[in-house]
C-alpha cells in the first residue's frame, strides 16, 4: 500500500533547523491511531519545534472538483497540514469531531494548541 502522507519532524537549535525524523502514514486510520492516546505521539521528544504533515498528491486529479485539489496549508500550533485542499478539510474535520469525543491525546492537543 503506497503511503497517503508524509510525517516530519523539526527540531530547531541555535545553529539551525533540521529535519529529526520522517515517518509515512498510509491511511488516516494510522494517523488518528498515532494521535489518539496510547498511540505514539506522547513520545515525540521535546526538542521538536515543527510537525509538518504533508499529504502527497492523489494518484488521479479530481476532475469533477478540480478545487478539491487545490494545494492548501493550514497551522494548527506548530503542526502543519499541507496537501490537496479536500485532504485538509477532511482531517480537520476529523480533528475536531475526535477532540469533542475525547479521542485525541492530550500531547497532541497541546502541539495544536488546544491543551487543556
Amino acid at each position: 500500500m503506497n503511503p497517503v502522507m508524509s510525517v516530519e519532524f523539526t527540531v530547531k537549535a541555535a545553529d539551525g533547523e533540521f529535519k529529526e525524523e520522517s515517518v509515512a502514514i498510509h491511511n488516516p486510520e494510522e494517523l488518528f491511531a498515532f494521535v489518539a492516546p496510547g498511540g505514539g505521539c506522547e513520545q515525540i521528544p521535546a526538542e521538536v519545534g515543527e510537525i509538518n504533515m504533508i499529504f502527497l498528491k492523489p494518484p488521479h486529479a479530481n476532475v469533477s472538483n478540480p478545487v478539491a485539489d487545490i494545494p492548501a496549508t493550514l497551522q494548527l500550533g506548530m503542526v502543519f497540514f499541507t496537501g490537496p485542499l479536500a485532504e485538509i478539510v477532511q482531517t480537520a474535520q476529523e480533528i475536531l469531531d475526535k477532540a469533542g469525543r475525547g479521542e485525541l491525546a492530550a500531547a497532541f492537543l497541546a502541539v495544536i494548541g488546544a491543551g487543556r
